[in-house]
């Protein structure tokens, strides 16, 4: 009997496992990889040379080397010091080809634990093995110990087991999470032995074993740190590194604020600059040595939505609360007269959270969007209800600066919400005078934020503007410590998990969270967890586009304005392979030339441009 029960389990133990699948990739919806077994990635030039040094800015200052521990202010760069289990394409959304992990099993018809197959390879860069044990003590401290925006990030993993030296298996609490398994192929592994006698929690400045490409070279704390490429990098010549990581130095040195960085470039202290203004993308880049020839401008598009800009009413806090408010004062913001006046034309409004992608809802909802949204319409306030299903746009200006119109229906609104001018202030139905702060850090933004205030002024509405420093600013976003601030959010191809981390309403209570104008919208949770669990590409577009509708017609932020290109300027000393990559500046494959750089620091002098 007891052999027959053997073989019955051997069977068993077959069958269960008959549709697992080795793959030496990753693909969220199960797309076709285009660059399996290639050398190097077609947006890098493998013959790359290494050597030469990329600066860079950064704002505000730092205290701490471990971004995931989400205490203090961590250094820009400390990416570079580690590897994740996977790397991402940057052509094709959601694909990622082999790094720490050499392939991956799964069933992916019922995707609820993974097995990652370590590169034996693997190491260190003091030259241990990264095995899976490490890839365990990883995950475990991040469960445990990490930021709350990361737990909640990765809250579906249930538990991490090592199967052997070089295999350990990730066991998923659902079964239709279709990105967790990216998700935790993109995170850095640490080092178990690294951190033995080491508390993850606190903030430090003591480099981080990584087996990165780049080791620490020097810390200038609250000034700078230097990065120094690794010349025994374990994965060096894997497809996706082959031409990637070619300077020798990488360096970030931080200002206070955006006009002293610029300042900063001015003067040769830095290399490259990516420019957020108008203004001085069009007019700030001829300066004597730009009019030599030792200054570059580039601009990079990519197939990404566009950075969202916006402002942000933390609803936690009264007035914000009322839909009809918020929707009132989202007509004072007048973008035709400053895009006109102040930005040179250079920016489009923005009318998704999504904008210049697939994933962006345009014209009324189509017959797909209108049959999700239908059974949700009762439990949507009515304001909201209105505004889903039709071809909804920000409010538009003639552009000549009275914005008449706009202010008229702002009046109008205000009304029903309950509110009426008393001597020249908006009071609510007790009497109390609308007023509120809009935080801000950087002195660049006051000046385009000023006509924002005076049309609040013409509606009796007493808005200020508040400036801190950094380490202000980011403590108080942290805990939703402010009325209204002005946010650039980012989004990708692939919409996933950090969804929730954006709209959820569990992330609305979390500090340190992205929710930051702490909505609670149980249709919108509902909207989401169909994103995360989308068996496809086109089941994911379908319900952004859905959660995009919900959150214009929620007047949750009032979008702002962005552009289609990134900006960069540098000094004339480097080289870009001739193709650039879809989802990324691709900045990582750029190389230096020494012939150009010398230029460079013969106009500068000697002692510029170092590590």
């Amino acid at each position: 009997m007891s052999g027959v029960l053997l073989l019955f389990a051997t069977l068993f133990a077959t069958l269960t496992h008959a549709a697992w699948q080795q793959y030496a990739y990753l693909a969220m919806h199960g797309e076709t990889p285009r660059y399996l077994g290639v050398g190097a990635m077609p947006y890098a030039n493998a013959h790359a040379p290494k050597g030469g040094i990329l600066i860079r800015s950064a704002p505000g200052t730092f205290d701490n080397l471990n971004s995931m521990n989400g205490a203090g202010s961590y250094t820009e760069g400390v990416n570079f010091l580690f590897d994740s289990l996977m790397a991402r394409s940057l052509d094709e959304a959601g694909v990622m080809y082999p790094l720490l992990a050499e392939k991956v099993s799964y069933d992916a018809d019922n995707l609820q634990e993974i097995i990652f197959h370590l590169n034996p390879q693997a190491s260190f860069s003091d030259g241990s093995p990264v095995t899976a044990e490490d890839v365990q003590f990883t995950f475990e401290i991040y469960q445990s110990k990490a930021n709350l925006g990361l737990q909640m990030y990765i809250s579906d993993l249930a538990k991490t087991e090592v199967l052997s030296k070089y295999q350990v298996k990730m066991i998923f609490k659902s079964k239709h999470n279709t990105e967790l398994p990216s998700i935790l192929a993109e995170l850095p592994i640490y080092s178990k032995a690294d951190w033995q006698n080491k508390d993850f929690s606190r903030i430090s400045l003591s480099p981080i074993l990584g087996s990165g490409p780049y080791v620490i070279a020097r810390i200038d704390p609250g000034r700078s740190i230097t990065y120094k490429r690794n010349p025994q990098y374990w994965a060096r010549d894997l497809a996706v590194n082959r031409g990637r990581y070619n300077f020798d130095y990488l360096k970030y040195i931080y200002y206070r604020s955006t006009e002293m960085s610029y300042e900063g470039f001015k003067a040769g202290q830095f290399s490259l600059r990516e420019e957020n203004s108008a203004k001085r993308w069009m007019t700030g880049y001829q300066f004597p040595a730009a009019q030599q020839g030792l200054i570059e401008k580039y601009q990079h598009r990519s197939r990404n939505p566009v950075t969202t800009q916006s402002y942000v009413f933390n609803m936690r806090r009264a007035p914000f609360d009322n839909i009809l408010l918020r929707q009132a004062i989202s007509y004072a913001y007048d973008f035709e007269w400053m895009n006109k006046s102040m930005f040179y034309g250079q920016y489009q409004r923005l009318n998704s959270f999504f904008q210049n992608s697939e994933l962006a809802a345009t014209g009324p909802a189509s017959a797909a969007e209108r049959e999700i949204l239908t059974p949700y319409l009762r439990q949507l306030n009515p304001v909201q209800r209105a505004g889903v299903l039709i071809d909804w746009q920000a409010p538009v200006s003639d552009g000549s600066g009275y914005n008449r119109a706009a202010l008229l229906q702002a009046r109008q609104l205000l009304q029903q919400a309950g509110y009426q001018v008393k001597q020249g202030r908006l009071v609510d139905g007790k009497g109390q005078a609308l007023q509120f702060e809009i935080l801000v850090h950087q002195q660049n933004l006051i000046r385009t934020m000023m006509p924002f205030v005076r049309n609040l002024k013409k509606l009796g509405i007493n808005a200020t503007v508040r400036q801190v420093d950094v380490p202000q600013y980011l403590e108080r976003i942290r805990r939703y410590d402010f009325d209204m601030t002005s946010l650039a959010m980012p989004q990708s191809l692939s919409p996933g998990n950090e969804q929730a981390q954006m709209w959820g309403s569990q992330a609305a209570d979390e500090i340190g969270n992205y929710n930051l104008s702490g909505i609670k919208n149980p249709v919108i949770d509902q909207v989401i967890a169909k994103i995360i669990q989308a068996p496809n590409r086109e089941q994911q577009v379908l319900y952004t586009k859905v959660l995009d509708r919900l959150l214009r017609a929620g007047y949750y932020q009032i979008l702002g304005y962005s552009k289609a290109d990134s900006w960069f300027v540098s000094w004339k000393m480097y080289q870009r392979p001739q193709r650039a990559p879809q989802l990324s500046s691709g900045i990582e494959y750029w190389w230096s030339d020494p012939q150009q750089a010398a230029r460079v620091v013969g106009y500068l002098g000697k002692n510029a441009m170092q590590p």
